[in-house]
């Protein structure tokens, strides 16, 4: 029960608490496998408990079980704001339940719209570790239950999008720079014409916040997890050189402007009695590139990540202990925005 209260309790996750590479960049990256069983109907129809009592069975005893209809919306929606569970697992999988690591990298989640999920996340550009771990559990559970494969149309998946690998690697990403360049449109555009596309940060249908995007790919049958996760690390590549000289270029050309943008962000943040989602996320965006450029040399990314993670609404309510309402919810987030910034 303890160590269900650590994962439920309003703290970063380990991944989360270290640089990794490129982490002027990129945040984190992700590698989720779809899979079904091949002698169950898909997750509409099946035995939903004999698939989460199939997973039980093979992973390690140190993963962590939660059930969807065990969870109260917010533990539910903090687990989706730590990146430990999907929107759709939360709001719409009434019998979904996920498996979690001590370290909360990896995670499986359960009948949600396949059978399984396998997730894995890494710090910074950390694609191919982060494919690694998600395969190694996934054999570990094939090799006890065989998924349904086709030999033309590869693993099979509810959604047709999925078909073959069944892999999504996506890698979050910050990007202020093509974004006050104006460059970002046609970034999004030479994605999407090679098979790559831009989110919001939690995924499908979410929206961006502080700048920060997820990028991956939308193909998923004619090539291997491998090749899926090598093009897009070449991808990000390429993206992470044209952030870096946008963030260049905006220094060189706009130094004053900048840095008065910066240190207003730094002051809205760390004196503001009542800030908003949308307001506190566009101050630790500039204060995030502030930092990478050199402006601010006592605030480290751990406490930006901080910052991002502890303002998110569950988070807070999940920290206070109680409900809120709207104003109050604007109050208390710049007082946990001002406590941290206390901290450093």
């Amino acid at each position: 029960m303890m160590e269900q209260n650590r994962v439920l309790a309003p703290v970063l996750s380990s991944w989360l608490s270290k640089d990794g590479d490129d982490a002027d960049v990129v945040l984190s990256s992700r590698v989720r496998i779809a899979r079904n069983f091949e002698d169950e109907l898909f997750p509409f129809y099946e035995q939903r408990d004999a698939v989460v009592e199939r997973v039980r069975r093979v992973v390690d005893n140190s993963f962590l079980l939660f059930k969807m209809e065990e969870l109260g919306i917010l533990d539910r929606a903090l687990l989706v704001e730590k990146h430990l569970i999907s929107p759709y697992l939360m709001n719409e999988s009434e019998h979904g339940a996920v498996f979690i690591s001590p370290t909360e990298n990896l995670s499986i989640m359960t009948n949600e719209e396949d059978h399984l999920r396998v997730q894995c996340l890494e710090p910074g550009l950390g694609l191919f570790v982060a494919l690694e771990n998600a395969l190694r559990m996934t054999e570990q559970i094939e090799q006890a239950h065989p998924f349904a494969f086709h030999k033309e149309f590869g693993y099979l998946t509810s959604c047709i999008t999925n078909l073959g690998t069944g892999l999504r690697a996506s890698v979050m990403v910050h990007l202020p720079g093509l974004v006050a360049t104006k460059r970002l449109k046609k970034v999004v555009d030479a994605l999407r014409s090679i098979g790559f596309v831009i989110r919001g940060i939690y995924g499908e249908g979410s929206r961006s916040e502080s700048n920060i995007f997820q990028i991956s790919n939308q193909i998923t049958l004619g090539k291997t997890e491998e090749e899926i996760v090598s093009d897009l690390t070449q991808i990000m590549e390429q993206v992470i050189m044209q952030e870096r000289v946008s963030r260049t270029n905006l220094k060189q050309k706009f130094h004053i402007s900048l840095e008065d943008r910066v240190y207003r962000a730094y002051g809205v943040l760390k004196n503001s009695r009542v800030i908003s989602m949308r307001e506190s996320g566009e101050a630790i965006s500039d204060l995030r590139l502030g930092i990478e450029l050199g402006y601010f040399e006592h605030i480290s990314r751990q406490k930006i990540n901080e910052l991002l993670i502890f303002s998110q609404p569950a988070f807070l309510r999940k920290a206070r202990g109680q409900d809120m309402n709207e104003l109050e919810e604007k109050v208390i987030r710049a007082s946990v925005i001002r406590d941290i910034l206390e901290e450093v």
